[in-house]
This record gives structure tokens, C-alpha cells and sequence, in this order.
């Protein structure tokens, strides 16, 4: 049984979402960001940046294993799926893309545009160029590849979608990106991702177009 340490983010969506793919069993321990509960020092034990999510796999030895990327990694290897062996190059490219990019830089424009509007001009102007840039980016690449990395759904999407659940925020507009669009309501359908986006709120529902 994998016990999931994470908060209603794109980054805890990422793993319950994977977890509801390859059908693993799970509990979660919410992780209460807002009152710094990620600071404690037993958090900090499996955590060393104080960053959710983490998880502990209880069939192993209790494995623990942070950051996000990593634990995709991880699951996919232990299950065999969304992560297959003649295609890890590109979707190893992927995945890293999103962890050093799409959502480092769409999480800055959370912090300016979301969360903080008015405080800082340069912030605001510099972080919504990069996020629709990323949009842009994204629309070129899903032109001419059904998902991120290829044919075949993986672990590379399922950490790239959730940034895009958040585009209500971002008011660049999905739906002026063709390809992005296609992909972004193709990965909603999914039955996983549904139930993998809920996994802290039952009533939660994914924003469409």
C-alpha cells in the first residue's frame, strides 16, 4: 500500500492521478501547506526540501520517495506502465521538461499573477510571457505527437496535464490553442484522471474550456 503525503496542487494531483492509472492501493496524509506543516521535522525526514508530495511504499520496505518526477518514476517502474522502455529517451525529456520548466515557471506565474496581482509589475509581466510561451510551446509539440512523448499516453503527460487544470488561473486562454486543447480534454476524459484529481476534494471538477 503507498501512503501519499501531498496537498490539492498540480504536484499532489500528479501522483494520485498516476496512482489511479496503474490501480495501486493508497491512502493519503493531507499535508497542510498553508499552515507550514511541510516544516515539521518529521516531514523534513522524508522530505528533505520540505516539498510534497512524498510517498512511503508499505509493500517495500517502507521505500520513501520525494519529489514528484522521481516518484513517477518510480511507480511506473514498479508496475510496469505509462513508461515504456523503447520510448524512455523522449519521455525522460518530457518529464524533465515539465519539472524544470512548466512547472517551475507556470508556478511563479501562480505566485505574481494568482496570488499576489499588484505587487510586483516586472513579476507579473515577466511570468505571464513565459507561461503563454509554455502554452505556445506545448500547441507546437502536440501538432505533430498525439501525447508528449509519442503515440502512447505516459507518465510525461500525467505530470504536465495538471499544470494545465490550473488554466483558469493563467487568463491566456486554452482554448486558442489548438493542439493543447485537443490533448488537455482528451486526458480529462479519463477515468483515473477524474478520480485522481478528486483525490482531497469529492466534489472538485475539472475546469473544461
Amino acid at each position: 500500500m503507498i501512503e501519499l503525503f501531498a496537498a490539492n496542487t498540480p504536484n499532489g494531483w500528479k501522483i494520485s492521478i498516476m496512482l489511479e492509472e496503474i490501480g495501486y492501493e493508497y491512502k493519503t496524509t493531507p499535508v497542510d501547506i498553508k499552515n507550514n506543516e511541510q516544516f515539521k521535522a518529521e516531514f523534513i525526514k522524508i522530505s528533505p526540501f520540505s516539498k510534497i508530495p512524498v510517498i512511503i511504499d508499505h509493500d517495500n520496505n517502507k521505500e520513501s520517495v520525494f519529489e514528484s518526477g522521481a516518484i513517477l518514476m518510480y511507480l511506473a517502474e514498479q508496475s510496469g506502465k505509462l513508461y515504456e522502455k523503447q520510448n524512455r529517451l523522449i519521455i525522460n525529456q518530457w518529464l524533465m521538461a515539465q519539472m524544470g520548466t512548466v512547472g517551475p515557471m507556470i508556478g511563479q506565474h501562480h505566485q505574481f499573477h494568482h496570488y499576489n496581482p499588484g505587487k510586483s509589475d516586472f513579476g507579473e509581466e515577466r511570468y505571464f510571457k513565459i507561461a503563454k510561451r509554455i502554452y505556445q510551446e506545448l500547441d507546437n509539440r502536440l501538432k505533430n505527437s498525439k501525447f508528449l512523448a509519442g503515440n502512447d499516453y505516459s507518465i510525461a503527460d500525467i505530470a504536465t496535464w495538471p499544470w494545465m487544470a490550473r488554466h483558469e488561473w493563467h487568463d491566456i486562454g486554452l482554448k486558442n490553442y489548438k493542439n493543447l486543447s485537443r490533448w488537455y480534454l482528451e486526458i480529462s476524459d479519463r477515468e483515473a484522471v477524474v478520480k485522481g484529481f478528486r483525490f482531497m476534494d469529492q466534489d472538485a471538477k475539472i475546469p473544461l474550456l
